[in-house]
């Protein structure tokens, strides 16, 4: 990728060495360093590090929202970005569903957090679009690649801290320590109080929690017909409603509405105004049809399961799900485990299963079963999806989990056309 900056005493920037000449600068980053000496091969205009090119990008010029948590970070910035635009402010979000501009999607599904170019070159975009803050999902992942290199975060907030990714992180000790090093500088911070494995630099530490005192505290809740609750902000005390389904989105909604009121401090009561205009997220919690009830989510760690089937237990539940390949085989029974104990019966089926075998990955998933007898193996993901529609009576609900709002399904290097909730339209013949 080579991107074109004005005014500059060269004409490109790249953080690939191979697209370097004598117009195109090489941007050095904690990622391609080892590269250094193929961009001077290359003849490369200059070499520029990440951080001194950082305000040619204009990153002085925005305010950076940064979200990191196993669970809840795309909930959580969508919901931010939806309620400032819904208080009219300019505003751009980048994370797993893309790039939204000013409530226009401006690239489709990418990393979580792309490289750092890609997200210096996403600000860049929003700063000539005139956009008052960059709302950014930061992975795990990124925080330890440095793909956050040179950002000066407005502020920095934490979901929670579950099992995921230790294909990458070894050890949750690890995982847990990654996430946490995000907040250990004295930039503001909203952290999730009820997460007992978060640490943070104390200094502009805010705070939200259900359980536990907090800067943004809910007094009380209800999860009948979607949600509501009431917020004591210190003296003040402002009730709110909202159309999100789910125990686990009550912390996703407090995290947005604190972040709102800290980043504008605008009134409170302004700020809950907006908050039933947000209809969720794609493949989050969506219902793909209400008769027969059939509801996909994104779920595909124990913890966001467990919170997904939770919030349904007063239904019984069919349940289909897998795990992916390549990836963190030790929640694999933790997964199973979970399904057998909530659902009513399961359907293990195939994920994205890369480079894995799928019967192998299911092998995986049972060892966390014990009684196998509501256990039903289809590893063609269509016809377990099918199988379970086909069971359903009267008012179980079919939950289809792991994948949400993809669109494909990923087999060795290949990505195949696969979206749970079209599959769900196909067979019920919804138009």
């Amino acid at each position: 990728m080579k991107i074109e900056l004005p005014n500059q005493e060269f004409k490109f920037v790249t953080e690939n060495s191979t697209k370097c000449d004598n117009e195109t600068a090489f941007i050095l980053t904690a990622q391609n360093k080892k590269y250094l000496q193929n961009a001077k091969d290359n003849n490369a205009h200059s070499i520029i590090n990440i951080k001194d090119i950082a305000t040619v990008f204009g990153i002085d010029k925005i305010k950076i929202i940064g979200i990191t948590g196993t669970n809840g970070k795309t909930t959580t910035a969508s919901a931010i970005y939806s309620f400032l635009l819904d208080l009219d402010y300019k505003v751009a979000m980048q994370g797993t569903r893309g790039l939204f501009m000013n409530d226009e999607v401006v690239e489709g599904k990418t990393l979580t957090t792309p490289s750092v170019l890609n997200t210096y070159k996403h600000i860049y975009q929003a700063v000539e679009a005139g956009c008052e803050f960059f709302i950014m999902e930061v992975s795990s992942h990124a925080i330890v690649q440095e793909r956050i290199e040179g950002l000066n975060f407005e502020l920095k907030i934490l979901t929670n801290i579950t099992q995921d990714h230790l294909d990458y992180h070894k050890t949750i000790g690890e995982y847990i320590a990654v996430k946490n090093s995000f907040f250990q500088d004295e930039s503001k911070k909203l952290i999730n109080k009820d997460e007992p494995k978060a640490s943070f630099n104390i200094k502009n530490a805010f705070s939200y929690g259900i359980e536990n005192p907090a800067t943004y505290k809910l007094m009380a809740y209800s999860l009948n017909d979607a949600s509501s609750g009431i917020i004591q902000h210190f003296q003040e005390i402002v009730p709110f409603t909202a159309s999100l389904h789910g125990f686990f989105n009550l912390y996703n909604l407090m995290a947005a509405i604190g972040a709102v009121h800290i980043l504008t401090g605008k009134k409170l009561e302004d700020i809950v105004d907006v908050v039933d205009n947000f209809a969720g997220v794609s493949g989050r919690m969506e219902q793909v049809c209400e008769l027969p009830n059939v509801i996909v989510d994104f779920a595909h760690t124990p913890d966001g399961m467990q919170q997904v089937l939770n919030a349904l237990k007063e239904k019984e539940l069919l349940v289909v799900f897998g795990a992916g390949g390549d990836r963190d085989k030790q929640k694999r029974p933790l997964m199973g485990k979970i399904a057998v104990t909530l659902g009513k019966k399961i359907y293990i089926t195939s994920d994205n299963p890369r480079n894995e075998d799928p019967q192998l990955i299911v092998n995986d998933i049972l060892e966390g079963i014990e009684d196998k007898t509501n256990v039903v193996i289809e590893l063609n993901r269509k016809k377990a999806i099918e199988m379970a529609l086909d069971a359903q009576e009267d008012d179980e609900v079919v939950v289809i989990l792991g994948k949400g709002d993809e669109s494909y399904q990923i087999i060795y290097d290949k990505k195949f056309p696969f979206d749970d909730r079209e599959i769900v339209r196909e067979l019920l013949n919804i138009k």
